[in-house]
């Protein structure tokens, strides 16, 4: 079977559920990239919905420094057997598609013409987490591991990000490490690591920052002038409230008398 061959280029995309804290594995996979010195441009894609609904992310790596959307997609991380069958759809011939392989694929879903990669997430969470709501979170640190495998993302990249997420809270640490190790050996033990696509570090980045467009949003707000914030909190456009809150502490409080120079207020109806 054809593989795509890449260093460098190109377009991975995860499709998730609402609501399961797939956000947080998804930028930190795009962060590790970035810090490896690769410019890369992450994009949520999603209606405004409720737990529980499809939830896509979509992340364009280039060298180069292409940074706009690109038809295709050479790498589906699937784990929302929801959107499954139009996921899978999407995938370039040669292209890889990664999904949960605790339940067997449906047959009327295989194609031929792509390498299917089945990592078991939910069984390993099952077998290492207790509580349901461990075993939802980490199956996405997980499969991060296992990209990291897979693609040959440097470990010690990964687990700086953790550990810079963390600070303050290094109980946590080391459960996302353990969970980033899981997918990494499983990985490494049942597959050719890395895949056709993979990546190398290299220095295209320089002094840029990564951050994402709803903090952004809030910064540009701050530093137009706003002082005051009322909404009503629903994704995605909470993290815009979010970001100003957080800027505010910084940046609207009076030198003089500590005080808030800020009002930020939750709208209910």
């Amino acid at each position: 079977m054809n593989r795509i061959q890449s260093v460098n280029d190109f377009v991975i995309k995860f499709a998730n559920v609402n609501g399961t804290g797939s956000a947080s594995a998804n930028n930190m996979f795009a962060k590790a990239l970035f810090r490896m010195g690769l410019p890369v441009s992450p994009k949520n894609i999603f209606p405004s919905n409720i737990q529980g609904l499809p939830t896509w992310f979509e992340v364009r790596i280039s060298e180069k420094g292409y940074l706009g959307r690109r038809g295709g997609v050479d790498i589906m991380v699937c784990v929302n057997p929801q959107s499954m069958a139009r996921d899978i759809r999407e995938v370039e011939p040669g292209g890889y598609f990664l999904y949960d392989s605790s339940k067997p694929l449906d047959i009327r879903m295989v194609r031929t013409d792509i390498n299917i990669i089945g990592i078991p997430l939910m069984d390993i969470c099952t077998r290492e987490y207790a509580d349901p709501r461990q075993r939802q979170l980490f199956r996405n640190i997980i499969y991060v591991g296992a990209l990291a495998a897979l693609l040959d993302i440097e470990f010690d990249v990964l687990t700086g990000i953790v550990s810079d997420q963390f600070r303050g809270k290094e109980k946590l640490v080391v459960p996302n490490v353990h969970a980033l190790e899981l997918g990494y050996h499983y990985a490494r033990e049942h597959y050719e690591c890395p895949i056709g696509i993979r990546v190398e570090r290299r220095d295209e980045v320089g002094d840029k920052i990564l951050i994402d467009g709803n903090t952004a949003a809030s910064l540009g707000a701050i530093y137009g002038g706003a002082t005051v914030a009322a909404w009503y909190p629903i994704t995605p456009s909470t993290s815009v409230v979010d970001g100003f809150d957080k800027y505010c502490k910084r940046l609207r409080i009076d030198p003089g008398s500590g005080s808030k120079n800020y009002a930020i207020v939750q709208a209910e109806d």
